[in-house]
């Protein structure tokens, strides 16, 4: 197979694992590069964002308040993600908080059902999420959703590379565990297309969202050995927030 179709079959790899986008059937030998294609990331993010921007420039213009706008915004991520992330952020804060031994922790992340804490989890994560992008939206406009969009699936294999898999069944299982390389790749990828969108805030921004993802990273070893789909999810998630703020702050 070609270099160029390698890429290509990479990153629609990536909006598989990713996204609900509606497209073509891949080749069965595709998905054996699933830890490989993890460089293809951010491209992902980017995809699932362009049509939120493009919306709320759209609310924008039509003198939507900043506020509604984000609305729109984060709904059409959540419809192109399946809420996969947040469902993530959920499993995440349930299992993490709700169970005393690593055993318990795991069979909660993996029930459907969701409890308190995931239900906190949902709350803050999008009550921060809507008034920061609203906030960005007046100081800034759409565009820098795409960075933070790119940049918060780069933390994702970085931690991929950093902790083992938890449990022996599990979409980040089947996944594996990608190498050091393409983790590099992602990363360089989200802040090489970032700079042209919010400048050298990108650095900042990228480096806020690393830590905050690290430190879900940590607080996964530490509870429950390493790293699941539902951990990986909600690192995204935990790094746009700590994205958003930081540009913020910056702005």
């Amino acid at each position: 197979m070609r270099k160029n179709d390698i890429q290509a079959n990479d990153v629609a790899l990536a909006l598989v694992l990713l996204t609900r986008l509606p497209l073509p059937h891949l080749p069965a030998a595709t998905f054996q590069r699933q830890a490989k294609a993890v460089w293809a990331f951010p491209l992902a993010g980017l995809a699932v964002a362009l049509p939120a921007a493009l919306l709320a420039a759209l609310a924008l213009a039509a003198g939507l308040p900043p506020a509604a706008a984000a609305g729109l915004a984060l709904a059409v991520q959540v419809m192109l993600t399946g809420a996969m992330h947040e469902d993530g952020l959920a499993d995440t804060a349930d299992g993490l908080w709700g169970g005393f031994d690593r055993a318990r922790r795991l069979e909660i992340m993996k029930d459907s059902r969701i409890g308190a804490y995931g239900v906190i989890a949902l709350i803050l994560g999008f009550g921060l999420r809507w008034s920061a992008v609203a906030a960005l939206l007046q100081v800034a406009g759409p565009w820098p959703l795409l960075a933070l969009a790119m940049m918060s699936r780069a933390v994702m294999p970085a931690l991929m590379a950093a902790l083992p898999n938890a449990r022996t069944a599990g979409l980040s299982q089947t996944v594996g565990r990608a190498r050091a390389l393409p983790c590099l790749l992602a990363a360089l990828l989200a802040v090489f297309l970032s700079l042209p969108l919010i400048g050298a805030a990108a650095l900042g921004t990228a480096l806020a969202m690393g830590v905050a993802a690290l430190g879900l990273g940590a607080l996964a070893r530490a509870k429950i050995g390493g790293q699941t789909g539902d951990i990986l999810g909600a690192s995204q998630q935990v790094a746009e927030i700590a994205g958003l703020l930081t540009l913020l702050a910056l702005s």
